[in-house]
C-alpha cells in the first residue's frame, strides 16, 4: 500500500497514530467530559435525574445509528472528506448544546451530536484496514488504543474542573474548540487512505445487500456482539459515573478521577504491552491472555463488593486489571472481526461500531439506572456481561467463515 499517492501513506506511522487517535477521542469526549456535570444540568434545566441521563444515551443512540453507515460513505465518498464533514458537524452541535435552554433541547441536539460524533471510530479503523495488515494493523490498532486512552482519562477531570469554575455549558464549548482544532489539523495534515480505483459505487440495492450479508454472517455477529460485550463494564460505569463517584464513593464533583485513572492507565498499559507483543505473539494467544485478566479484575472486583465496605484505592483497582486486560485482547480481536469481509472493511467498520454503540446506548441509558445504586450490583452485572460476551466470541470463532461472492 506503499504507492498510495496521498499524505497518509506518507506520513510518519508515529504522526498517523496521533491524529487517528484523535479521531476516534471526539466521540467518547462528548460522552466522558460532561459527567460532572449531571447534577449541574439538571439543576439548571429543572429536570429529573433520568431526565439527564437520557442526554447521555440519546448521544450515543444517535452515534451508534450513524457509524452505521460512515463506512460506507467513506468506502463510496473517501474518508477525508467523510471525515472532515463529521469534524465540522459536531462543531457546531457542540456550540448548540451549550446553548440549550431546556432539557428537551439539549436532549434533541444530543442526539444531533451523536450523529456526527461517531466518525472517527469508523474511519480511523478503516484508514488502519487501509494501510496495514495482519500484526502491522493489530499493532497500529494498540498504538491507537493506547493515545486514545488518554480522553476517557482527562475528559471528566477537565469536565469537573471546567464544571467547578465555569457551570455545565462551558464543558461543551470546550467540545467546540476541540472539534474545531482538530478539524483543521485533520484538513491540513490527513491525507486519504482509499484511493479512487478502490472505491466503491454508492449504489443502493448493492450497498443493502452488503448490509444484509454481514448481518447474516453467524461468524461475523457473534464475534462482533462479543467484542461490545466483553467492552459492557465501560458503558455501565460510565453511565453509572455521576452516582458512583459523587453517591457510592461519596467523592466531589472533581474527583472523577478516581474512576476513570484507574481505567485508563490499565487500558493504555494493556495498550503499549499488546503493542510490543504484536509481532511475536499470535492474536488469538493474546485475546485468551486478555480474557484470563479481565476475567480476574472482574472476579476481584465482584467479591470485593459483596464482603467489604467499598471505598478507594480498593474499590477501583480491579478496574485497571479489567482494562489492561482488555487492551491486550481488543486490537486482535477488532482486526479478526473487519478480516471476515476483507473487501468491504470500512461496511465492516461500521456494522462492529454500530452493534458496540448500540449496546453502549442501551447498557448506560437502561441497565446502568436499575443498578448503579449499589457497588455491588454494579460488579456482578459487570461479570454477567463479560461471561456473555466471551461466549459469544467462542462461539463465533468455531463458526465457518461466510462464503466469498463470485466475480
Amino acid at each position: 500500500m506503499a504507492g498510495f499517492p496521498c499524505l497518509a501513506s506518507s506520513m510518519p506511522t508515529l504522526a498517523l497514530t496521533v491524529v487517528l487517535a484523535l479521531l476516534t477521542m471526539v466521540g467518547p469526549l462528548g460522552i466522558d467530559a460532561y459527567l460532572p456535570s449531571f447534577h449541574a444540568i439538571g439543576a439548571s434545566l429543572q429536570a429529573s435525574p433520568l431526565a439527564v441521563q437520557q442526554t447521555l444515551s440519546f448521544y450515543m443512540a444517535g452515534m451508534s445509528v450513524m457509524m452505521l453507515f460512515y463506512g460506507t460513505l467513506s468506502d463510496s465518498l473517501g474518508r477525508r472528506p467523510v471525515m472532515l464533514v463529521s469534524l465540522l458537524l459536531f462543531t457546531l452541535t457542540s456550540a448548540l448544546a451549550a446553548l440549550a435552554t431546556s432539557i428537551e433541547m439539549l436532549i434533541a441536539v444530543r442526539v444531533l451530536q451523536g450523529l456526527c460524533g461517531g466518525a472517527g471510530m469508523v474511519i480511523a479503523r478503516a484508514m488502519v484496514q487501509d494501510r496495514f495488515r495482519g500484526s502491522e494493523a493489530q499493532r497500529m490498532m494498540a498504538m491507537i488504543t493506547m493515545v486514545f486512552g488518554v480522553a476517557p482519562a482527562l475528559a471528566p477531570v477537565i469536565g469537573g474542573w471546567l464544571q467547578a469554575a465555569l457551570g455545565w455549558r462551558s464543558v461543551f464549548w470546550f467540545l467546540a474548540l476541540f472539534g474545531a482544532a482538530l478539524w483543521a489539523v485533520s484538513r491540513k495534515v490527513l491525507g486519504e487512505t482509499l484511493p479512487a480505483e478502490q472505491r466503491t459505487p454508492f449504489r443502493l440495492r448493492p450497498i443493502a445487500a452488503n448490509y444484509l450479508r454481514a448481518a447474516r454472517s453467524r461468524r461475523f455477529m457473534l464475534m462482533a456482539g462479543g467484542v461490545a460485550m466483553v467492552f459492557s463494564g465501560l458503558p455501565l460505569y460510565v453511565g453509572s459515573a455521576s452516582a458512583y463517584v459523587m453517591t457510592i464513593l461519596g467523592k466531589p464533583e472533581t474527583a472523577f478521577g478516581w474512576l476513570f485513572i484507574p481505567m485508563v492507565g490499565g487500558m493504555m498499559l494493556g495498550s503499549a504491552v499488546a503493542s510490543r507483543l504484536a509481532h511475536r505473539v499470535p492474536a488469538e494467544r493474546m485475546i485468551r491472555v486478555g480474557f484470563c485478566v479481565m476475567g480476574a479484575g472482574v472476579l476481584i472486583s465482584a467479591c470485593y463488593t459483596s464482603l467489604f465496605a467499598v471505598r478507594v484505592p480498593y474499590a477501583v483497582l480491579p478496574f485497571m486489571l479489567y482494562t489492561f486486560g482488555l487492551s491486550l485482547a481488543s486490537p486482535g480481536m477488532t482486526v479478526i472481526v473487519l478480516s471476515v469481509f476483507p473487501q468491504m472493511r470500512g461496511l465492516a467498520a461500521s456494522m462492529q461500531g454500530f452493534i458496540q454503540m448500540m449496546l453502549f446506548a442501551l447498557i448506560s441509558g437502561l441497565l446502568a439506572p436499575l443498578v448503579f445504586g449499589t457497588a455491588q450490583g454494579l460488579a456482578w452485572t459487570h461479570l454477567a456481561g463479560l461471561a456473555i460476551g466471551m461466549a459469544l466470541w467462542k462461539t463465533g470463532e468455531k463458526s465457518p467463515p461466510p462464503i466469498p461472492r463470485r466475480g
